[in-house]
């Protein structure tokens, strides 16, 4: 008996359209339960004004970042990590869900997704919601922290304290956890898009010359950094002069663009200090020991470990996949009932 209950529990998940998602500022990503990783898109919707209708939505929506003509509107629907755009998130999520079903549009799966720690009741609403109406059964929400923390393989059940520093599109989030609970998280709006918006800048006060969020972002990957390299970096960026009006060449190189980021790298530094300060002393010690884990694509910023091991003393590792670490981290929720329900935020 007990052999054929395991096995109609394995058609079951066989069957099974659990989806975990991380619903980012940036990427949007969704784990299917017995897949893994389906979805692993941009969060950007394309829009048709005139008709309403979505022209394209992840990746291709993206290519239009910019370069769209007056009827079509690329629309970047979540920021700093909650919902700004309810209709379009919506229409976004339809979109991932279908695409991660292949296109079945008779699923009703049980969804966890990951948000900021300081979300407040409105916008947990407002992703729950979206997520009910893009048809899901079931909706449970987790700290992208917390989910961060389980991706990246830390032993967050053990009475020890593990630091974790999630740093994605709109906001880093920063936990200490312990006994699969949050002893301190806190969540700053400053992140991967504050700091293109801050490579933006940079060049139209340094160079009168103005890029766009695309070009920002490749810049910032290339040859931004939060601590001197080793080898000089530069790099050929091309915009608009806002004086003459005309397209127009620059060669920057890493130290400009690290003065450009200097602020946001601060920011967040100051929030990692804020958090070591908030530890109890039992689980300081725990951290001194095992160090601070980063993870989001933001952990992926050259140097940014070095920067963190020479302000704070401790050890700093980068998980090793940072950009899938919250969706890793969901997902295992999807297959470890228990868990999710020790951790997901009524």
């Amino acid at each position: 008996m007990n052999k054929n209950g395991y096995n109609l529990r394995s058609v079951f998940s066989l069957f099974s359209s659990d989806l975990a998602i991380d619903l980012g500022t940036a990427n949007t990503l969704v784990f299917s339960h017995g897949k893994g990783i389906v979805v692993n898109e941009p969060s950007i919707v394309a829009i048709n004004k005139n008709s309403g209708e979505v022209v394209a939505v992840g990746r291709e929506a993206k290519d239009m970042l910019g370069r769209t003509p007056g009827n079509v509107v690329a629309i970047k629907p979540m920021k700093d990590g909650v919902i700004a755009d309810f209709k379009v998130t919506e229409k976004m999520l339809t979109y991932f869900i279908q695409k991660a079903h292949n296109r079945r549009v008779l699923v009703h799966p049980r969804i966890v997704i990951g948000v900021p720690s300081e979300i407040t009741p409105v916008e947990k609403r407002a992703v729950q919601d979206s997520a009910y109406r893009a048809r899901a059964s079931e909706v449970y929400l987790v700290e992208q922290a917390m989910a961060a923390a389980i991706g990246a393989g830390l032993p967050i059940e053990e009475p020890s304290g593990n630091m974790v520093v999630d740093i994605g599109g709109g906001t880093t989030d920063i936990a200490v956890i312990s006994m699969s609970g949050i002893v301190y998280s806190r969540s700053v709006r400053v992140a991967g898009n504050e700091m293109d918006e801050s490579v933006m800048q940079y060049l139209k006060r340094k160079y009168n010359l103005l890029v766009g969020e695309r070009t920002a972002e490749q810049i910032k990957m290339e040859i931004g950094s939060a601590y001197p390299l080793e080898k000089p970096l530069t790099m050929e960026v091309k915009g608009r002069n806002l004086i003459e009006g005309v397209p127009r060449t620059v060669t920057i190189d890493d130290s400009e663009i690290r003065e450009s980021l200097a602020e946001c790298v601060a920011t967040i530094l100051n929030a990692i200090r804020v958090a070591l300060e908030r530890t109890p002393p039992e689980l300081s010690a725990d951290i001194s020991d095992r160090g601070i884990v980063l993870t989001g694509g933001g952990a992926l910023l050259k140097n940014l470990d070095k920067r963190i091991r020479e302000e704070t003393g401790l050890p700093v590792s980068i998980a090793d996949d940072p950009l899938a670490s919250v969706v890793l981290g969901t997902g295992k929720m999807l297959s470890d009932f228990r868990l999710l329900r020790q951790v997901c935020i009524d």
